[in-house]
């Protein structure tokens, strides 16, 4: 069976906590078209273009876009020419995330404890400048092509990070509520599960925060497994999904499939009105997940009283789930790209920190859909 563990915070232990992270700094995507990524997130998810990076800037080999709602930081990078890394990494994933940037108060020091505890360098710590200050950023590796990035900005007041240029009041933006990233999954390979979670516990210093096995994850064709790890202050939380075996392809195994190894698999962004956000991003263009009419039909009986009418979360097809310590709501984008692999969750918490392990078998049987209908199971 499951266990569900909520650690107490490493950072009340100064000691425990040796890479302290102040939350998520930035996602940066390595896409296809960036400036054509760019408008889809702005006009669709309600993001603002806040800053550019080209040959304009000096940047000779990639055009860099950021966008930004509340606390989320998306930068869409493409490739100027064929042949560099940035080309070879869509090639070989489609667009996808390539950096999950975290910010904190000093990069050297947070690149060197980690790489003295066995990271892999990317790029050692390096100080980037101009007329509005100067950041350190350092890099390290972690799953398949995926790194993390720790950003120390504290002496910096540009738009973004030296090299990039602000952009004027986007008149394309149409908010849509979001906040600040929930949570980042990443899908490894067969029996790896475990050999993350050691790298995030003994080279990041994160706990593990909740365990969900295949008894837990699973419907009567495909299973996986989870662990949740979690940093120490609690604001920086990563799941880490393998596949576990079933009768046919599970949904893990179809992203390994079409991203061609381990990735990141969905970003969680957390909303404080899931039905105006929900309502706005399904007006803009947005495609979700549904689920069947019974799941509504028992759903209080499930998890009790709720704020919200249960009509309306049908209408949208939104999820709840209970535990101890509140609910929570979630609903679940399909795919946002060709590839059956990248997609968000859009999420608000009412008490609980848990992850919906109540709507795992209506998630995935609805995913399963998916699936079929792509040939893929």
């Amino acid at each position: 069976m499951s266990t569900v563990h909520h650690p107490v915070p490493a950072s009340a232990d100064p000691i425990a906590d040796f890479l302290p992270l102040k939350g998520t700094d930035h996602v940066e995507f390595y896409v296809g078209n960036a400036r054509q990524a760019a408008y889809f997130y702005r006009a669709a998810f309600g993001m603002s273009l806040v800053a550019y990076s080209g040959p304009e800037t000096g940047q000779r080999d990639r055009a860099s876009y950021v966008v930004q709602q509340g606390k989320i930081r998306f930068v869409l990078t493409t490739p100027l020419r064929s042949g560099n890394p940035i080309a070879e990494h869509i090639d070989r994933h489609g667009d996808a995330v390539r950096a999950i940037a975290l910010w904190v108060d000093d990069a050297r020091a947070a690149w060197q404890a980690t790489v003295s505890r066995g990271a892999v360098s990317v790029m050692d710590p390096e100080v980037f400048s101009d007329e509005h200050g100067h950041a350190v950023l350092a890099s390290i590796r972690t799953y398949g092509d995926t790194i993390h990035t720790f950003v120390e900005r504290g002496s910096y007041n540009g738009p973004f990070l030296p090299g990039f240029r602000g952009t004027p009041h986007d008149t394309i933006a149409r908010p849509t509520g979001l906040l600040h990233i929930d949570h980042m999954v990443g899908n490894v390979g067969w029996h790896e599960m475990d050999e993350w979670v050691k790298f995030y516990s003994n080279v990041m210093g994160f706990s593990l925060y909740q365990h969900f096995d295949d008894k837990d994850i699973s419907t009567e064709y495909s299973a996986l497994m989870s662990k949740v790890m979690s940093n120490g202050n609690g604001y920086v939380k990563f799941p880490i999904n393998e596949p576990a075996e079933g009768k046919r392809k599970s949904q893990i195994e179809e992203y390994l499939d079409f991203y061609a190894g381990p990735g990141v698999q969905h970003i969680a962004l957390a909303t404080k009105d899931i039905l105006h956000t929900v309502n706005r991003l399904h007006e803009q263009g947005i495609e979700f997940l549904r689920v069947p009419h019974t799941y509504y039909t028992e759903l209080q009986r499930r998890i009790g009283p709720i704020d919200e009418p249960i009509e309306e979360l049908e209408k949208l097809g939104i999820l709840v789930d209970r535990d101890d310590e509140g609910y929570m709501l979630q609903i679940f984008t399909r795919p946002v790209e060709d590839r059956p692999t990248l997609f968000f969750e859009i999420i608000q918490r009412k008490g609980s920190r848990s992850f919906g392990k109540g709507n795992f078998k209506a998630l995935f049987e609805a995913i399963e859909r998916e699936q079929q209908a792509r040939g893929n199971m």
